[in-house]
């Protein structure tokens, strides 16, 4: 099996994770302002989004490749993400995931800029949702 790399995308191959996710039938999106990030043997198995958010970053679009999953692929993915970027970093999860984000070093947020925490209240008119961050 080639070797796991873990690095972020180039602008130009922003249309590949894209491709990853409508492949894999996922609703996650590449999002245009977002810093994009893969894991990758010989083809994308993982992908990520880091989107720009007052001091920090939100994360979205954490998805792996069914295959790959239970491999560590999204620990890793999000390790190598996390070691290069500055300043907080919130996402929105699922209760059933808390516990895979707190072993990355997640905490449960209590306070969230006011553009997340203005999304997380429409999102939860709709899902339940646990708000993290990692400082």
């Amino acid at each position: 099996m080639p070797a796991m790399l873990f690095l972020p995308l180039p602008d130009l191959q922003r249309p590949l994770l894209a491709k990853f996710y409508r492949a894999h039938r996922s609703p996650m999106r590449a999002r245009g302002e977002a810093q994009l990030w893969v894991a990758r043997t010989s083809e994308i198995v993982g992908g990520l989004c880091l989107t720009p958010v007052a001091d920090g970053h939100w994360l979205t679009g954490l998805f792996v490749a069914p295959t790959e999953r239970g491999r560590g692929v999204a620990a890793g993915l999000v390790a190598v993400a996390l070691a290069a970027t500055n300043g907080d970093v919130w996402l929105f999860c699922e209760p059933e995931l808390g516990e895979f984000y707190q072993r990355l070093g997640f905490a449960e947020a209590t306070d969230l800029p006011p553009p997340l925490a203005e999304r997380l209240a429409r999102y939860r008119q709709s899902k339940q949702l646990i708000a993290f961050v990692r400082v």
